[in-house]
């Protein structure tokens, strides 16, 4: 460049010299940050595929897990797929019979998720007869897989509880349940598929096989 003619050869080798040392000093700091950028990527891919297997598509019964990021099917879809009670419970806030539904008296040691996308929602080991005619628990299973919102529909204000990946009505919770939480998850057998201790490496959920060892039917 023009402003560098005339300049001594000790000038352009300082410089030169100046140069090397701040690239030397640059590019490991550079590999660093590339590094540590791919190390997050890499997490947070990782931490996704792993939403994803509990996230995945449970319908219908029998079908094989996919690995790909939980899309909820269309409208049309899930009339196809679904009961006409359950899509009617999941997709527009409906409510199931009280003692009339399919999971509200079942003592089977398991697991119970979301019938639409498959993500884990209670276990049977924190399900307790709360004589209301609904399946009820005192805890979610996986908490990440459940979210709250203010249902102020029927003149009362109740905190709906729906599926964090799926976003399927699942029921209420209410603040009268027993210990150690003092919470009643009030659940539609609508919203939920009941998958057996002894079924669930084969289903995918081979992760809380070891919560059902040795633990037998209530």
């Amino acid at each position: 460049m023009a402003y560098t003619r005339g300049r001594s050869l000790a000038s352009v080798a300082t410089r030169s010299s100046f140069q090397q040392a701040h690239m030397k000093s640059y590019f490991p700091a550079f590999r660093l940050a590339t590094f540590a950028a791919t190390v997050l990527v890499f997490s947070a891919a990782r931490s996704d595929a792993q939403v994803s297997t509990r996230a995945a598509a449970s319908l219908p019964k029998g079908e094989s897990r996919v690995t790909t990021p939980f899309h909820k099917p269309s409208d049309e879809e899930l009339k196809r797929k679904l009961t006409p009670l359950q899509y009617k419970v999941t997709q527009h806030e409906g409510t199931e019979a009280p003692f009339r539904n399919e999971f509200w008296d079942n003592h089977e040691q398991g697991i119970y998720v979301d019938v639409v996308s498959g993500e884990p929602l209670f276990s049977s080991l924190d399900k307790f007869e709360s004589g209301t005619g609904w399946p009820s628990f005192t805890r979610p299973l996986a908490p990440d897989n459940i979210k709250t919102k203010t249902d102020r529909s029927l003149f009362a204000t109740r905190t709906e509880v729906r599926s964090a990946h799926g976003d399927s009505h699942l029921g209420h919770l209410f603040d009268d349940g027993p210990k150690p939480t003092g919470q009643r998850f009030c659940m539609n057998s609508a919203s939920m598929r009941f998958i057996p201790a002894d079924k669930l490496v084969a289903e995918g959920y081979g992760e809380y096989a070891k919560l059902f060892e040795g633990k037998k039917a209530k």
